[in-house]
């Protein structure tokens, strides 16, 4: 009897580890190809609720990567100006919006910003983060602490590579790529 509990406990926590793995898995569809991202709940919980509520709800899909600047980072994630499918779009304005939540509160880990992590995107006030995002090339320790980190890429980032680069030090990209789509897996 003791053994059959043991086994039935067992196999609950498997099953409830492998939901939550699947649970913090987005697949983020590009041109290129499909790129694997893990969120980082334990560390930025409101900002990967953010990040999943949006995605899986379709904000992001036909959302352009406005500024991208080589060995440094892709940027995408307004859905207001950025959404190329929207009677909204407009490409001199992306990234100067977000969506129609409210701008969340910092969540400042000591996750470092290396080649292949996701971070909230911000104004000036540490607390301005809405629905942008940014995608890291490469180490930019500058950014540590700094910016929310809430994921990472674990396959793929040699789509993320591929992105159009933009133009100058900021980095505007005059016909960017677009997200196809960003979903739970």
């Amino acid at each position: 009897m003791l053994k059959k509990i043991i086994i039935l406990f067992l196999s609950i926590f498997l099953l409830t580890t492998a939901l939550n793995a699947k649970e913090n898995t987005m697949i983020l569809k590009l041109k290129d190809g499909d790129v694997k991202i893990e969120l980082f709940p334990d560390v930025a919980p409101n900002h990967v609720k953010r990040i999943t509520e949006l995605a899986n709800s379709g904000k992001y899909d036909g959302v352009v990567f406005h500024r991208v600047i080589d060995g440094f980072m892709a940027q995408t994630g307004d859905v207001q100006f950025g959404n190329s499918s929207s009677d909204k779009f407009n490409l001199s304005r992306a990234g100067m919006g977000g969506s129609d939540l409210p701008d969340l509160k910092e969540e400042f880990n000591d996750l470092p910003h290396e080649r292949g992590t996701l971070s909230m995107a911000r104004s000036s006030d540490p607390n301005s983060a809405n629905s942008q995002f940014f995608i890291c090339f490469g180490s930019t320790p500058h950014l540590d602490r700094q910016y929310t980190v809430f994921g990472k890429v674990t396959e793929g980032m040699e789509f993320v590579d591929m992105i159009t680069k933009g133009d100058g030090s900021n980095g505007s990209v005059s016909n960017p790529d677009k997200i196809i789509s960003f979903k739970s897996e």
